[in-house]
Formats: C-alpha cells, sequence, structure tokens
C-alpha cells in the first residue's frame, strides 16, 4: 500500500491534534495544580497518542518516536509521578513544537532528515523507563505460545480493523495459536478495548511490542505476563486457530455487516478536498453568468413556457450555490486556535505579560479566505505585542494593570465579518507618524494633524515604519502594509482606531464569499460598473437643493448629514459634467465602510445582478479603486468598484 495518497489527511488530522495540543498546554501552564489541570493533561496525551498512532501508521518513523515519548512522560503526569513545574512544561512545549516540526518534514518525503535525538533524549530521562499496564490481567494459558494483551485506545475508529491489522502483523513474527476474542469478533467490533494473542515466535519482547505499536491507536501492550485474573466482560481462556485462519475468517465479518448485524449509523460527514469546491463554485459562477444571459432572452422572446423555465432553473441555479457556499464556510476557530500558542511565546521573548482573549470563535468565513486572512492577524498581533503593549514596569507607572490586554474578536455584519485586534498598549504616537511622513515627502509639510484615513493609508506604505530599531518580529515597516495589501486584495477594508496612552484597534471587514455577490449596476456614459450591494446604503437623486461646498469640496446634506461627494464620472477620467440626456437629475449611490459614509455620483442606476467576480491584473499606472471584474447578464465585461479604495 503507497501510505503517500493518504498524506493529506495525515496532515490535516496531525494539525487539528497540535492544535488540540497548544491549546491544553496552555491551559495547563495557566493552571498546573487546578481542577482542570488534569483534563488537559488528558487532552494532550489522547491527542498526541493519535499522531502518534498514525505515524506508526503511515511509516513515519520520527514522528511515531517522539510522540512515543512524550507519551510516555504525559502517562507519568497523569499517574501524579511527575509534577508540573517551569522546566517541564518548557519542555512539553518544545515538543509539541519539535512534533509540528516532524509531521510537516514527513509528509513531504522528509522523515528521516529532521533530528529530534536530544529532544527524544531529554524526554526518555523525564519518562522514567517502562511500566507495567495496569486495569487489565490476562485469560489463564490454554494454548502454546507466549500471551500478548492489547489494550486499543478508547473510541478507536475502526476497531475491529484496526484489531485484526495487529494480529496479521504478529502472523508475521510466527505462529498464532489462539486469540481472544475470535477472529470473527474482532472483526465485526464484538469487543471492548482489549484482546489478546498466544505467539510462539522466536523475536524478542522489544520487536513484539514494536510491531503492535506500529499498528497505531494502542494505549498499552504486555508481553509474556500470566499472572493475575481475566477481565470480567470476556472469557477465561483464548480461542485457539490456525495461523492461515487470519485471512480464511475475513469474509464472515463482511457478510456480518451486510446482513444487518452492524447496526452503527452510517458517517454522516466526508473529508473533501477544498480544491474541489473552488472548482465547483467555479462552475456555478458560469451557471450564474449562464442564468443573467436566459434571463434577458426571456425578456426579449416574451414566451411563457421560456419565462417559466427559466424561472426555475434560475431558483435551482440559486439553491446550488447558496449549498456550496454554505460548505465552504469554516468557522474562523480553524485559524484563531494557533494565535494563543504563538502570542504566549511572542510576549516570553520579550519579556512582557499579556492577557490573550479569542472572542467570536464560531463566526464563520469562507475558508480559502480565512487561509488567505491567517498571516495577516499574525502580523498585527506581532505588532501589538512589540510595539503597542508596554513592558510591565512601563505599564505601572502609567497606572495600569502589569499584564496588557490583547484581544481578538470576530463579528458578523450584514453581509460582511469584522476582524479587530485591540490592545490596551500605548497606541499609535501620531505625531511621530505625522513627523516621519513629512521626512519621507509623504504629506505637505504645513500639515498639522492626521485623520483616522490619513493615517491608516501612511501606515500602510510599503516600508513606513516609526520603530527606532528592528527586532525579530517588527520594525522592518511590512506588518501593515502586507495587512492592507492582502484585505485589499479579498475586497475587504482596513481602518485604525488608536487613543494615545489607551491602546490600538486594527479593524479588518471582510465580505463573507469572494465568489458571487449582489451589486448594483451604475451607468457612467456608456460605461457599467458594479458596486457590492454590502457597501450600497440607499440611491436618491441629486438635487441641487441638497448639494454644497464646504472649503472647496463638494458635499451633499442628506437628513442633516454632511456626506462628501465623489463624482464617478471623474474618477474613471470621464467628463466631469456629463451631456444632456432624457434624465433630468443625476443618480446618487450612497455607500458605506464601517463607520465612514460618502455619496457616489452616477450617470443612472440600471438595476441589481448576481455577480461573479473575476480576479484580475491590472495595468501598471491603472486606476486604483477596481476590486475585479465580471460578465454581465448580457454578455458585456464591467469593473467592480472597491468601495473601500474610495472613502
Amino acid at each position: 500500500m503507497d501510505n503517500q495518497q493518504y498524506a493529506e489527511l495525515f496532515l490535516t488530522e496531525s494539525r487539528e491534534n497540535v492544535s488540540a495540543v497548544n491549546t491544553a498546554l496552555l491551559e495547563l501552564e495557566r493552571d498546573a495544580t487546578g481542577p482542570s489541570a488534569s483534563a488537559s493533561v488528558g487532552v494532550i496525551f489522547r491527542a498526541v497518542h493519535t499522531i502518534k498512532g498514525m505515524g506508526a501508521t503511515m511509516g513515519f518513523a520520527t514522528v511515531a518516536e517522539l510522540a512515543h515519548e512524550l507519551e510516555t512522560v504525559l502517562d507519568r503526569v497523569r499517574r501524579n509521578e511527575l509534577a508540573i513545574d517551569a522546566d517541564v512544561m518548557e519542555l512539553l512545549f518544545r515538543s509539541a513544537d519539535a512534533l509540528e516540526a516532524a509531521v510537516e518534514s514527513a509528509v513531504v518525503g522528509r522523515d528521516g532528515e529532521m533530528s529530534a535525538s536530544d529532544l527524544v533524549s531529554e524526554l526518555r530521562v523525564l519518562g522514567g523507563g517502562e511500566h507495567t499496564p495496569s486495569g487489565w490481567s490476562a485469560p489463564a494459558p490454554n494454548a502454546e505460545g507466549t500471551l500478548v494483551r492489547i489494550r486499543l485506545a478508547p473510541n478507536t475508529p475502526l476497531r475491529g480493523v484496526r484489531a485484526f491489522i495487529i494480529v496479521q502483523a504478529l502472523g508475521k513474527l510466527g505462529a498464532i495459536t489462539a486469540v481472544e476474542p475470535s477472529l470473527e469478533d474482532l472483526q465485526a467490533d464484538g469487543f471492548g478495548d482489549d484482546f489478546a494473542v498466544r505467539l510462539v515466535s522466536s523475536v524478542g519482547k522489544d520487536e513484539i511490542e514494536r510491531t503492535v505499536r506500529k499498528a497505531g491507536d494502542v494505549v498499552e501492550i504486555a508481553v509474556g505476563q500470566e499472572d493475575g485474573d481475566a477481565p470480567a466482560h470476556r472469557s477465561t481462556s483464548l480461542t485457539s486457530v490456525d495461523a492461515a485462519s487470519t485471512d480464511a475468517q475475513r469474509p464472515s465479518a463482511i457478510q456480518a455487516r451486510r446482513s444487518g448485524g452492524d447496526r452503527r449509523a452510517p458517517p454522516r460527514s466526508i473529508r473533501i478536498d477544498v480544491r474541489r469546491l473552488d472548482a465547483l463554485m467555479n462552475l456555478v459562477g458560469e451557471l450564474v453568468i449562464a442564468r443573467g444571459r436566459l434571463s434577458q432572452l426571456a425578456d426579449e422572446l416574451r414566451d411563457s413556457s421560456l419565462e417559466e423555465t427559466v424561472s426555475h432553473s434560475s431558483r435551482l441555479i440559486t439553491e446550488i450555490r447558496d449549498q456550496i457556499t454554505a460548505s465552504r464556510m469554516v468557522p474562523v476557530s480553524q485559524v484563531f486556535d494557533r494565535f494563543p500558542r504563538l502570542v504566549r511565546d511572542a510576549a516570553k521573548g520579550v519579556g512582557k505579560e499579556i492577557d490573550f482573549v479569542v472572542e467570536g470563535n464560531d463566526i464563520e468565513l469562507d475558508r480559502s479566505m480565512l487561509d488567505e486572512l491567517g498571516d495577516s492577524i499574525v502580523h498585527l498581533l506581532r505588532n501589538a505585542i512589540d510595539h503597542g503593549i508596554e513592558q510591565p514596569d512601563a505599564r505601572v507607572a502609567a497606572g495600569k494593570s502589569a499584564s496588557g490586554r490583547l484581544v481578538v474578536s470576530a463579528t458578523r455584519d450584514r453581509s460582511a465579518v469584522v476582524i479587530k485586534v485591540c490592545d490596551d498598549g500605548r497606541g499609535i504616537d501620531r505625531a511621530k507618524v505625522l513627523e516621519r511622513a513629512k521626512r519621507d515627502g509623504i504629506v505637505d509639510q504645513k500639515k498639522t494633524e492626521l485623520d483616522e484615513s490619513e493615517l491608516v493609508r501612511i501606515l500602510a506604505r510599503p516600508g513606513f515604519s516609526t520603530a527606532d530599531r528592528v527586532t525579530g518580529m517588527s520594525g522592518r515597516g511590512v506588518g501593515v502594509d502586507a495587512v492592507y495589501t492582502r484585505v485589499r486584495a479579498l475586497g475587504g477594508a482596513m481602518d485604525i482606531r488608536s487613543v494615545p496612552g489607551n491602546g490600538t484597534t486594527m479593524i479588518l471587514r471582510l465580505p463573507l464569499t469572494l465568489a458571487i455577490v449582489r451589486a448594483a449596476l451604475a451607468r457612467v456614459s456608456d460605461e457599467t460598473y458594479a458596486i457590492p450591494l454590502a457597501h450600497v446604503s440607499e440611491t436618491i437623486e441629486l438635487d441641487p437643493e441638497i448639494l454644497r461646498t464646504v472649503k472647496g469640496n463638494e458635499v451633499l446634506l442628506v437628513r442633516d448629514e454632511v456626506l462628501p461627494l465623489l463624482r464617478l464620472r471623474s474618477l474613471v477620467g470621464l467628463d466631469v459634467y456629463r451631456a444632456a440626456t432624457a434624465i433630468e437629475l443625476e443618480q446618487v449611490v450612497v455607500i458605506d465602510v464601517g463607520d465612514r459614509r460618502a455619496a457616489l455620483v452616477i450617470d443612472e442606476l440600471t438595476g441589481q445582478e448576481e455577480i461573479v467576480v473575476k480576479q484580475y491584473d491590472a495595468v501598471r499606472g491603472g486606476l486604483p479603486f477596481f476590486a475585479g471584474a465580471t460578465i454581465l447578464g448580457d454578455g458585456t465585461p464591467s469593473l467592480i468598484v472597491d468601495v473601500s479604495s474610495l472613502i
């Protein structure tokens, strides 16, 4: 069997287990002697044990060995033979990092290249050597051979298959004379967590144990121990078998399942490669474009049968789109769960104390967007730790608690997700930013202050930084720039709110999905542009009575609110004022991003349409306020306005 075909599944599941290990380690570090410590150790033990079993099955020796030694240490902690102190915690954290690195290396075919011998040696010292399994004992012998007792992990998936694999593996070491329970019961999952085998073989105990553990999901092994009574849940004698019957017994278990012997419910979920979902979404996008064209043709032909068929097809396409979109949505916890460990290590590296809080873990976002966003949030966290939150003594001197507070939160806001990174540190020194901006020639030398939008644009310039020194985490001027560029590329917007002495909040606003959005179609001259409806507040006519000029700039007075006026004609390089048409008044689209609003003047609003967002490479020197392109129902291309770049 070529195990590489399962490498991606192994990687996915191992990453989930490593994430669980890191989360539980942080909880254990916070409360090593409290009531939750035992539960945390249990979580770590089970996750490491699962990785060990999968690694052994895949043939990844480094992963299996490292996980085995770590599991031994954790078992001593579970049995109160080893106390948790700072040195033990540090070793556990290093082991988790090494285990993650070993998994990543093994999957790409470099299992033997990573050396973990020093760490394994440290773990063996703490592990204290082998121990005798407890809690169960062997049945009385009635067949020839060495007794091998095996206990599987609780809730082992496909437990019967795992047991049968172990029996087959032992059969390669010698002759199997007995199995308890019978092979048929093993294959039909007709046993608890433990079973026993009689083996006549010339190999030693260590080789037998190594063979069994390679099968994975094995908690305990006892080789050659005959004392004690049998567990109450099974008979006191092994069922004698012929060594060759391990293969002959296979059909009976299968037949039992087919005839209804296996009453377990079928699985309700499967793993799907995200690339398949991407392909499905692309196909649905093409269907949406075709639907728009069919709808227009039906309107032109005015055939009732055709209109009815198109209407029914349209509903079906909408339902398919909604189902595929929903299947791509995943909770942000899949990325957020790795942040606590990152913050912990970064804070220790700079000698700061930080209380880290994660909120809104259950908020869902498109998987592809979430994957793209992870590194951006890491940049913001590192900046907050390095630049934002002060050293403990400086915080105390300023009347704050010694520990800084850092919060990552996710919330839903209409058809968008808002992610915030907030700290209670020193805040952004606007005077220092302005001074540096003047020195770099970014702003006018006469400027005396920066508003929020100017602050974002300056901090997001490539290479801009006010740091006095470069550290391992920040100071090179790539953090905010990288985040701003990535968020803009995802069709989102970024804001900064900062109060000197009280902290900074970075706000990322993102659409739920990138693929298909509803948009208002705005005509300017003979060109049509798409404006995402998520950013459209209302539409009104441009009545001269509500048009004003403030400091030389046009504004619109809408219900006592003053909105800056933008003319799309001017933005796209057409004449500012259109030629006379039959339409008396121009249209105004009130757009908003977060708490920022503006009035966008267009010639005419021609309707609404679901559009498929197509990314495109803008030409050098092209206009910066387009987020992509689409094909409209009549087959004509249209650019999608990036509202966040206008306000």
